[in-house]
Order: C-alpha cells, then sequence, then structure tokens
C-alpha cells in the first residue's frame, strides 16, 4: 500500500513541484491549499504524512500543526522561507518533526519525506526486551506505544525515540549531542536545544496523562537519564 501524504500550501506551484517529486518516488499525494481545509482531510482521511508551509492564507501552519498535533501524530515536515532559529524551536514545541527552509531542492525534499517515514516505522533494537515496564508507565519499542496506567499517550516520533532511548538504558546519562545523533537525521538544524523542547514536552505529555513523577532526569552539566519511580527525591 502507497503512503499518503497531505501536502498543505497555498502556493499552486509549490504544492504541484511537491507533487510531481513525490509522485514519482511512488506516494499517494492529496493537496490542500489553506490550513482550514487540512485540517478538514485530516480529520476524514488518514494519512502517513504531511508537508505543512507555515504561512497560509486563513490560519498558519503552526496553529494548524498544534492542532492535529492533538488528535494525530503523523510526521509533520514544515516549510519555510524564515530561517529564524525562534520559528523552529516554536515549531519543534507544537510538535513539528523536520524543518526544510525554501528555496529548497526537491531531491532534499524526497529525503527529508523518506527519513521520516523510516523514523515512524523503525523498531527501536537499543535493547533486547521489546516492551519496557516502569511503575505506572510501558513503552513497547516494536508498536512504539507508550501508557501510563493502561492509558495511551500519543508521542511524536522524535519524542518516542528519546524516551525508548534513556529508558532502554536507564543507568546511562545521555548528552544532548548523543540524543541529538539518535533522532536528527538531517544536518541543516541540528541545535541541542531542540533536545531540551522534546523532553519538556514527553515530560507534559506523561504527566497530563497521570504519570506521578518526572521519567527523564536532568543531570546538570551533562545531559539526561531515565529517571524510575525509586529514584524521585
Amino acid at each position: 500500500m502507497k503512503n499518503k501524504i497531505l501536502v498543505v500550501d497555498d502556493e499552486w506551484n509549490m504544492r504541484n513541484l511537491v507533487k510531481i517529486y513525490l509522485s514519482k518516488e511512488n506516494f499517494d499525494v492529496e493537496e490542500a491549499k489553506d490550513g482550514n481545509g487540512a485540517i478538514k482531510m485530516v480529520q476524514q482521511t488518514h494519512y502517513n504524512l504531511m508537508v505543512l508551509d507555515i504561512m497560509l492564507p486563513d490560519i498558519d501552519g503552526w496553529e494548524v500543526c498544534s492542532t492535529i498535533r492533538k488528535t494525530n501524530q503523523m510526521p509533520i515536515l514544515m516549510l519555510t522561507a524564515r530561517n529564524d532559529i525562534k520559528d523552529r524551536v516554536h515549531g519543534l514545541n507544537l510538535g513539528a518533526d523536520d524543518y526544510l527552509i525554501k528555496p529548497f531542492a526537491p531531491e532534499e525534499l524526497v529525503a527529508r519525506v523518506n527519513a521520516l517515514l523510516r523514523r515512524k516505522n523503525v523498531k527501536i533494537e537499543d535493547t533486547n526486551e521489546t516492551i519496557l515496564y516502569f511503575e505506572n508507565l510501558t513503552i513497547d519499542g516494536e508498536s512504539r506505544e507508550v501508557e501510563v496506567n493502561d492509558i495511551p499517550v500519543e508521542l511524536t516520533p522524535k519524542e518516542f525515540d528519546i524516551l525508548y532511548s534513556v529508558a532502554s538504558q536507564s543507568k546511562r546519562v545521555f548528552t544532548r549531542e548523543i540524543l541529538l545523533d539518535k533522532i536528527w537525521y538531517s544536518n541543516e538544524f541540528r541545535d541541542l536545544r531542540a533536545i531540551d523542547t522534546h523532553v519538556k514536552n514527553i515530560r507534559e505529555k506523561l504527566r497530563k496523562i497521570g504519570l506521578p513523577y518526572n521519567p527523564i532526569k536532568t543531570v546538570w552539566g551533562v545531559g539526561y537519564k531515565f529517571n524510575i519511580q525509586e529514584d524521585q527525591t
């Protein structure tokens, strides 16, 4: 079955360019020209990935990303003409998985899309255990599912990779550089603050579901490690 991709951009030329190159890679591509239309399409159809422009005529891509993330964890690749680091960090906070700066080479777009889809479907192999069990918390490396007290928690692909990495080697302290190497396969946006943003999102999502402790401990001056309930002080 083909991967279905939704391309959201108000410029026909850009949508058509993206569609041509992704269709050549055997993707099933659909289009939306504004944010509200994209949200409705996602509510009605299953997509494997979204290519999302930030500047849209009705609501911007950030609002689209934030709205979709409430119910859907498909990878989101954001397109932007702005190279401001603050914009990128803001997008990460809202749940974006990757960025591509306009103008871009179509071949790079295809490579980014393929990388996001591979990471979405990859099986974590840092440990021989498929499912990790902790107090109040279960992490399934094969199905890429997380539960707190049997309640599912929706994490983005990068958030899952970080949580599984630290949980599968719970005695290890991970530097931000190591975690960045594990989750970021593009050299264009390798900012250590991205790790802090993802960790913050993981903590908040698990807390809201009911996890009574902080699952990722900050090791000041070094990085992060998994924090089982018994470690709480």
